[in-house]
């Protein structure tokens, strides 16, 4: 399966994006999706996970993030999103987003998802 994600981009501080994630040779609610991300420096970090539809689309948060980060998935679309509002500075990074068929408790773990995407740059400005 391949990840392509966009939608990032300058935005100043508060302001807001919804970044996408496109899947292809496969379907999206086949596989837990997954946003993490990274910025120079600092080692990858999860933001937010949806499971697929026969685990009962569970969610999944980065503690930090929650409220302001929103996961979602369009099966018609073959796309996952994540809403994020509220931004600060410290949300600058690089997005990636991510494919896999882990157990449903391994979702915030990202050495278990098998498909990465090249993810897409999100810079805050204060």
């Amino acid at each position: 399966v391949q990840l392509q994600a966009s939608g990032g981009g300058l935005v100043q501080a508060g302001g807001s994006l919804r970044l996408s994630c496109v899947v292809s040779g496969g379907t999206v609610n086949g596989y837990h999706m997954a946003w993490f991300r990274q910025s120079p420096g600092k080692e990858r970090e999860f933001v937010a996970a949806i499971s697929r539809s026969g685990s009962g689309s569970s969610y999944r948060y980065a503690e930090d993030m929650k409220g302001r980060f929103t996961i979602s998935r369009d099966n018609a679309r073959n796309t996952v999103y994540l809403q994020v509002d509220s931004l600060t500075s410290d949300d600058t990074a690089v997005y990636v987003c991510a494919a896999g068929r882990q157990p449903i408790n391994l979702l915030r773990i990202g050495r278990h998802y098998a498909n990465w995407g090249q993810g897409t740059q999100v810079t805050v400005s204060s």
